[in-house]
């Protein structure tokens, strides 16, 4: 009986812990949902939107701190964001300042894909720089790119869209495109780099943006949103 009531006594113990194990990855889910770094320390922040965020409430995000949002705008040679014109026009409204993203392709050449962003971004001054996101390698194209190529038709690329905005590129790069070609270093420009709550490290450089939440959660809106800090 003596055993039988240890092993029970065992039981307990172990289930208590159990449970205080999953309520504590819950809290510390909860909270990382709900993190953004401290305002005192990046005074400005926004918001990255692409068409898979849906409908997005932007004088929502503005009330809750967002001070610019970026919209996906392009990608590759041919894609484009159905929502952009919608979410162009509503982030103004807003009164955020808003800049476009186009997400490169290696497999591409640099004049398509400068010829897609140009034609749905607006050549407007008052837009914040633009963004190149930097995610896919080119291990996959149907024909083989070479390393140089890749950064000869993203440099071609960068060359074009900048004489059409005015403005220096940022180069929103990926651990793993990083990780590929190393071109942090070789391309002069500003580094949007992404890593959920801790400051990324990884481009061997300081950055100027950084994705600091991929999954926030706000009052402002039912779904996750990409929450952005800008370097002070």
């Amino acid at each position: 009986m003596r055993r039988r009531r240890s092993l029970s006594a065992r039981g307990r113990i172990a289930a208590a812990a159990l449970l205080l194990a999953l309520c504590a990855a819950v809290y510390a889910w909860w909270d990382f949902i709900h993190w953004t770094p401290p305002r005192e320390a990046y005074p400005i922040q926004g918001i990255l939107v692409g068409a898979e965020d849906g409908a997005v409430d932007f004088r929502a995000y503005r009330m809750v701190g967002a001070d610019f949002v970026y919209l996906e705008a392009s990608r590759g040679g041919s894609a484009r964001d159905r929502s952009f014109a919608r979410n162009f026009a509503a982030a103004g409204e807003a009164h955020l300042q808003i800049g476009a993203v186009h997400e490169f392709d290696p497999c591409v050449p640099a004049e398509r894909q400068a010829a897609n962003f140009v034609t749905i971004v607006p050549r407007d001054p008052s837009l914040l720089p633009p963004a190149v996101s930097l995610g896919r390698v080119g291990d996959d194209c149907p024909e083989r790119v070479s390393d140089a190529a890749v950064e000869s038709e993203l440099t071609t690329f960068l060359n074009q869209i900048e004489g059409h905005v005015g403005k220096a590129a940022l180069l929103r790069i990926s651990r793993n495109f990083e990780k590929r070609y190393h071109l942090a270093s070789r391309l002069e420009r500003n580094l949007w780099l992404v890593r959920d709550r801790f400051q990324p490290d990884y481009a061997g450089r300081p950055w100027t943006l950084w994705t600091a939440n991929s999954q926030l959660r706000t009052e402002a809106g039912s779904g996750p949103v990409r929450w952005v800090v800008v370097q002070p």
